[in-house]
């Protein structure tokens, strides 16, 4: 299996790591947010471009994802513009997604980007080219917030964007019914043990799908979404909790 490792911290092996997103619209409300983060089990920062109120202005975004970077010093920062249709909060048009996520990627301004598997796939291929180019680890992604696709579906799509070159593939998604949970987590088994090569962020997502957050390790996840303060999705658990969970899970 294939790891990928960002400034010491390696997905793929020993306990998940931990994602924790900032959502401020402002370079003071992510500031404040970034220090909140001191103290408490963090191994990757996820800047939620999304909810940025000059989200529209190319030089505003590489500038922000800058400072963060220099404020968070030695913990890496992932760059996420999430789309509506994703469950994201930006409205944007294709290539000017493209553009947002290579502009942060050429100005060396993070250290992982996620791109969204269903934008344009030569938009797609584009972020991706750019950012092995520059040694910046991309997150292939993949939201349903109104379901669960059958077990096979999401297996195929893991397959998918293992193929299209994603560095870790994630895929979450909204169950209905402890058998859209389940579906979720023998998915992720499957892809572990039989297909992929590289990590896998898989959930299910609110209250429902909080045991794959805390259990995704046992199917084969390699990360997951906690939060210290406001989540960015539904059934997010706070950090310092997860972190405790899983030492439990990991035999201590």
């Amino acid at each position: 299996m294939r790891t990928v490792t960002v400034k010491g911290v390696t997905l793929g092996e020993g306990m998940p790591k931990i994602v924790v997103p900032l959502t401020g619209a402002d370079p003071d409300q992510l500031a404040a947010q970034a220090t909140a983060l001191h103290g408490h089990a963090v191994d990757v920062v996820e800047w939620r471009a999304d909810f940025f109120t000059r989200l529209g202005e190319v030089d505003a975004v590489v500038d922000q994802a800058r400072s963060l970077g220099d404020q968070l010093a030695g913990t890496p920062l992932l760059f996420t513009c999430r789309t509506r249709a994703e469950g994201g909060a930006a409205e944007i048009e294709d290539e000017d997604y493209g553009r947002l996520n290579t502009a942060v990627i050429d100005a060396g301004a993070a250290d992982l980007v996620d791109v969204e598997y269903r934008r344009s796939p030569a938009v797609v291929d584009r972020v991706l080219a750019a950012a092995h180019a520059a040694g910046v680890a991309v997150i292939v992604s993949s939201h349903d917030f109104d379901g669960t696709p059958s077990r096979g579906e999401i297996v195929a799509r893991l397959q998918a964007m293992q193929e299209v070159g994603a560095d870790i593939c994630k895929v979450a998604v909204m169950p209905h019914s402890v058998a859209d949970v389940l579906a979720l987590l023998d998915a992720t088994r499957t892809m572990n043990e039989q297909f992929a090569d590289r990590p896998l962020i898989t959930m299910s997502m609110g209250p429902l799908g909080t045991i794959s957050r805390v259990a995704g390790q046992v199917f084969g996840s390699a990360a997951t979404f906690g939060m210290v303060g406001t989540a960015s999705a539904p059934g997010q658990v706070d950090a310092d909790d997860l972190r405790t969970v899983l030492r439990v899970l990991a035999g201590g």
